[in-house]
């Protein structure tokens, strides 16, 4: 067996580890932030008998983020921002783990309106950089196996294997070979021998199959492995819903003219509020502001809970019986939810802003549809698509 072969071999076997490692992380993190959360909003609230409670609850938990970020910095970190790290900086620290995890954690368990996604792609990116700094072998494509573990990540998130791995290698595909060269770094070939100094200290690049190669194993291993668990011990996460239906009439293409610029007021609803509250946000002492997130998060749960959380199981009560809500009501909770969903990110309550986006955009394109058609059923599909679409 050549050296060449057997190398490949052993990035095949480390990769489906990886996979299946990766997919044990995500499962176990999210049956604790559901075993969790429903012992904070549900069993403590119903066994004390007094609903108030949640809100010196949801104040402790901002307190405690608040108490960790002061002591180990602003965890979890935006999604771009992880991404960022493992693409230029080529290494993700995972010696503050004990407060990535916690400080990914806390915040979806006390209802702040925040997704997943940001949380879990940074702490399966330090564990993948602390496999390739203790593992002889997986040291020289740390990286690569990074990228993997946030594809994974990103594909059982949003039950879509193939946007993981697209999301994470845009415009990446067989890259210049230049671009392999960072800080000022060159080539150099000794004359006598051959030899690159530079190719002997950093693995080559891997071409677009072979990685895709990689992707597609460990994925397929991530998803096999959270079917037997969620087979065997129940669901992690419901995950977010699917319409039944999505007919495309001619007149759904004439309502383009409204929903375009409904999802761009979205966006820049969520964009103004994003600003604004940092500018608050940055005048008000850590462990002050995320305490006062924790007590507007509390309030918020026993006015209107539907803009807490990340949105994915209110989707699919949004889905069914959107017929009990009135059209201006769906829209004002897009917007509320926009706001509070800024409002959390800038004052510690932290998380990925995805999740919540594609709630509220649903809720304003079902708005808009019940307002424009008598049989919104027949049309909420498209309009919710197309709201969503715009504003992310």
């Amino acid at each position: 067996m050549t050296k060449n072969l057997c190398n490949h071999l052993k990035m095949l076997f480390l990769t489906v580890l990886l996979g299946g490692f990766t997919g044990i992380v995500i499962w176990c993190f999210l049956k604790a932030v559901s075993f969790c959360t429903g012992l904070v909003w549900e069993i403590i609230p119903e066994k004390t008998g007094s609903r108030f409670l949640i809100i010196p609850l949801c104040m402790l938990g901002g307190l405690v983020c608040g108490i960790l970020h002061k002591r180990f910095g602003n965890y979890p970190e935006d999604l771009s921002v992880v991404m960022g790290k493992v693409k230029n900086e080529k290494h993700y620290d995972y010696h503050p783990m004990f407060a990535i995890l916690a400080c990914a954690f806390l915040p979806l368990v006390f209802g702040s309106s925040v997704g997943p996604e940001a949380g879990l792609t940074g702490i399966i990116a330090a564990l993948c950089y602390w496999v390739g700094d203790n593992v002889s072998y997986a040291k020289e494509q740390s990286s690569l196996y990074s990228e993997i573990g946030e594809a994974i990540t990103l594909g059982q998130l949003f039950h879509m294997p193939l946007f993981g791995i697209l999301f994470v290698e845009e415009d990446r595909i067989n890259p210049d070979i230049n671009d392999q060269y960072k800080d000022g770094e060159k080539e150099t070939v000794d004359a006598d021998t051959g030899r690159s100094d530079y190719r002997e200290n950093h693995p080559p690049a891997l071409s677009g199959m072979s990685k895709l190669l990689y992707y597609g194993l460990s994925t397929a291993a991530s998803f096999l492995l959270i079917y037997i668990l969620n087979h065997l011990f129940g669901k992690s996460m419901t995950g977010f819903p699917s319409f039944s239906k999505a007919s495309i009439h001619l007149m759904d293409c004439i309502m383009l003219i409204l929903y375009l610029p409904a999802g761009l007021i979205a966006f820049l609803c969520f964009e103004y509020a994003e600003k604004t509250t940092e500018k608050i946000s940055s005048f008000t002492p850590v462990i002050l502001r995320e305490t006062f997130c924790g007590l507007a998060i509390g309030c918020m749960g026993l006015i209107v809970p539907m803009v807490l959380f990340s949105g994915e199981e209110q989707m699919a009560e949004l889905m069914t019986d959107y017929g009990s809500y009135a059209p201006l009501f769906l829209i004002g909770l897009c917007f509320l939810k926009l706001v509070m969903t800024a409002f959390c990110i800038q004052f510690g309550m932290k998380g990925g802003h995805f999740f919540p986006l594609i709630f509220a955009g649903v809720c304003l394109g079902i708005g808009l549809s019940m307002i424009v058609f008598s049989n919104p059923a027949d049309h909420m599909a498209f309009a919710a698509a197309a709201v969503t679409a715009v504003a992310l």
